[in-house]
């Protein structure tokens, strides 16, 4: 005897419920938030993005300029920059700190803006200035071209592009390894990877030479914690920590992104994932989109 419609009815709407849920928390459509709009051209490209509560700033770190010698063996510092801009995108002023950047975060463990720069783990060689430095600011938050070392170069970060994430509830860092699904935790007591998450990528419907190279964002969301772009289909994919795909949160049709998207361009902070639209804008726009509705933007 089949059962009755109104329990068949029950039941496919529990199923339905359920099948829903896979996805819960992240949003199907990106909600976009601030544009920065760059008011200087990048030196040489825009890395990576931290967002500092206390004084509703965001920092952009520039990369590309490594730390140089010269014939008498004087240090010549690191040309790119650090920039500061409002929570509405307004520019405010800039700095040269001497950093090769490729992470930038605010540590509220340590209350300071920080850095981890190219070759944080000597994988390509030993050079000067390479590791994890706090970039110094004055009591109202404007930048100063002044750093303080805070690690040497560490070789569990893995490759010497690496743009990690750093996860300030467990003290550890994220580091995305080139042109893999694999993440990297990094603890600075240890010499070595504490742990690898492998990303579903199978699951998420990607191959590994269409997402970012380099960068995993780390949310801090249950059961949503790493966030990586798609440049392929426009969409940031969500995983949770031990890699399991759990969403696809799709970008406008309109933004254009290129090829230097796999290596560079961008970042989480304020809650919100941002990508970098170069053709945006006299020198490029970095656009923000909350991915997830628990995402909390101040």
């Amino acid at each position: 005897m089949s059962a009755p419609v109104h329990i068949t009815l029950m039941i496919s709407a529990l199923l339905l419920g359920t099948a829903l849920n896979t996805d819960a928390g992240v949003l199907a459509k990106a909600e976009e938030n601030v544009k920065i709009a760059l008011a200087r051209p990048p030196t040489s490209r825009p890395m990576s993005i931290a967002y500092i509560p206390d004084y509703k700033r965001y920092y952009i770190a520039d990369g590309g300029f490594g730390t140089l010698t010269d014939d008498t063996g004087r240090l010549a510092p690191s040309k790119s920059e650090v920039h500061a801009y409002s929570e509405k995108g307004e520019y405010l002023q800039s700095a040269r700190p001497g950093l090769d950047s490729r992470s930038l975060y605010f540590n509220r463990n340590t209350s300071q803006l920080e850095s981890i720069t190219f070759n944080a783990s000597s994988f390509a060689g030993f050079a000067p200035n390479c590791g994890i430095f706090g970039i110094k600011l004055n009591e109202q938050g404007e930048l100063l071209a002044e750093t303080r070392e805070i690690l040497n170069p560490n070789p569990a970060f893995g490759d010497a592009s690496t743009g990690p994430s750093y996860d300030p509830a467990g003290n550890r860092y994220l580091a995305k390894q080139a042109r893999s699904d694999k993440v990297w935790v990094i603890k600075t007591d240890s010499r070595e990877k504490v742990a690898e998450i492998a990303l579903d990528l199978a699951a998420a419907g990607v191959q590994i030479d269409e997402i970012s190279h380099y960068f995993a964002a780390w949310t801090g969301i249950a059961g949503e914690e790493l966030a990586v772009l798609d440049i392929d289909r426009k969409a940031v994919l969500v995983f949770d920590e031990q890699g399991r795909f759990a969403g696809r949160s799709q970008l406008p049709a309109d933004i254009k992104l290129r090829s230097q998207n796999h290596y560079n361009g961008s970042g989480y902070a304020n809650g919100l994932f941002f990508v970098y639209s170069e053709t945006e804008g006299q020198f490029g726009t970095l656009r923000s989109f909350r991915i997830s509705d628990q995402a909390a933007v101040q």
